[in-house]
């Protein structure tokens, strides 16, 4: 996505006025900070593609794809490593 003040509350509005709620949410800036990617963790819904298309409207979002790789653990790990000061886990 890109970074510009107020995208992030774009997205995680988006699903909120779907009534989706967003278990976890990671967003840390790539290369020189113009673009961030956001990871977000949400059960999976009869209406979670209507949002993926609608997310991809949105001007700062850039792109949209599924992790199933990146479960609830992995954000519980990066949780935990942000709280010791450690490095995030790798993918």
């Amino acid at each position: 996505m890109r970074n510009h003040p107020g995208t992030m509350s774009h997205i995680t509005g988006l699903f909120a006025r779907r009534a989706f709620n967003l278990e976890a949410i990671v967003c840390v800036p790539v290369g020189d900070g113009a673009e961030s990617c956001m990871l977000l963790l949400v059960a999976h819904g009869p209406k979670l593609e209507q949002v993926e298309k609608q997310l991809l409207k949105l001007y700062d979002v850039l792109t949209v794809r599924h992790r199933p790789d990146l479960g609830s653990e992995f954000f519980s790990r990066f949780s935990r490593a942000a709280l010791a000061g450690s490095p995030a886990p790798s993918t």
